[in-house]
């Protein structure tokens, strides 16, 4: 069955999160995976807490329903920020002038003054139960051979544990992953068929492979979010792979397209991308009510003279290669 995108009324935006190869984002511990046996081992269990609006996330307490025990693993190098037994250092100054390289790159407004914020994630990849992420820019844009596609948000945020085993109520993970710089990038819902879909991620794949980030499996993560008319947003896990994107892009619309027709709801929820292009339920959709202002830190000013010091080491233009030439 091929869909007209245009009459079904698709609407996607993509998240592509790239690991930055800097130390850690907030502590001096190395970016380094290792695969020596760990050093030690601790246990934990979560429990849910109030964003800043009051009210608590429902993936939130999905996810305290599970009843799961998380252990974790560490070494020599592993600091008691990455335990979650210290509070933060200030936000790695190489990270942020990579971020700020980016955004100028994608048209985007960077912010003088910025929050670095938590994020409620108790599925265990964070010991202390949440993510610290800071909003860098906003309203930044890419032109494609389709039209323009906005930037809403750049933001600096810490990489997950890497989770090593999962069993019925234990999970374990690794912490030597855990801090990692990360630059999330989500576009506006502006990308109109598949093709464009994966067009957009090789394009701001290009721009990130300008600067000192990570390469290899597992770097680079996007994900996509898609939604038709009389649809709802459902938010696709695990998209690794470009030609993925455009399989799973179609399959979802697809999905949802035949539960419109048959009238019945679309459900809005997070997703997990199989690599047949198909997808299968992970949890319901967070929102805004896990987010609240990070305590142990205070507010992020970006100066015009940082600014201004970024434009002057941007990478040579002529290496970025612009899909609409």
């Amino acid at each position: 069955m091929d869909l007209d995108y245009q009459k079904i009324g698709l609407k996607c935006g993509l998240e592509i999160h790239q690991q930055l190869d800097t130390k850690k984002l907030f502590c001096s511990c190395p970016s380094l995976l290792r695969k020596d046996e760990p050093d030690f081992k601790i246990k934990r269990k979560f429990h849910v807490v109030a964003g800043e609006s009051g009210e608590v996330d429902e993936a939130a307490m999905y996810q305290v329903s599970l009843n799961k025990n998380f252990i974790y693993e560490g070494y020599d190098s592993t600091c008691l920020v990455e335990l979650d037994e210290s509070p933060p250092l200030e936000i790695n100054e190489d990270a942020l002038k990579i971020a700020m390289q980016i955004s100028i790159l994608l048209n985007a407004k960077i912010f003088p003054i910025t929050q670095i914020m938590r994020k409620t994630v108790i599925d265990g990849s964070n010991t202390s139960g949440f993510q610290r992420t800071v909003l860098i820019a906003r309203d930044g844009f890419v032109e494609t051979k389709e039209g323009r596609v906005g930037i809403d948000s750049i933001c600096l945020e810490e990489d997950s544990a890497r989770i090593i085993q999962t069993g019925g109520k234990e999970v374990f993970y690794r912490l030597d992953r855990l801090g990692i710089p990360l630059i999330e990038i989500a576009t506006s819902p502006d990308v109109k068929n598949p093709q464009q879909a994966k067009d957009v991620a090789l394009h701001i794949g290009k721009i990130l492979r300008l600067f000192n980030v990570k390469r290899g499996l597992g770097t680079i993560r996007q994900d996509v979010n898609v939604s038709i008319k009389k649809g709802a947003r459902v938010e696709l896990k695990g998209v690794q792979k470009p030609e993925l994107i455009e399989k799973a892009v179609e399959m979802e619309a697809k999905r949802q397209f035949n539960f419109v027709e048959k009238k019945q709801n679309v459900k809005s929820e997070v997703r997990k991308a199989l690599p047949s292009g198909e997808t299968e339920f992970l949890r319901p959709m967070p929102g805004a009510s896990r987010m609240y202002p990070e305590t142990d830190l205070p507010l992020l000013k970006i100066s015009r003279i940082m600014i201004d010091d970024a434009k002057k080491n941007l990478p040579e233009s002529k290496a970025i290669c612009w899909l609409q030439t």
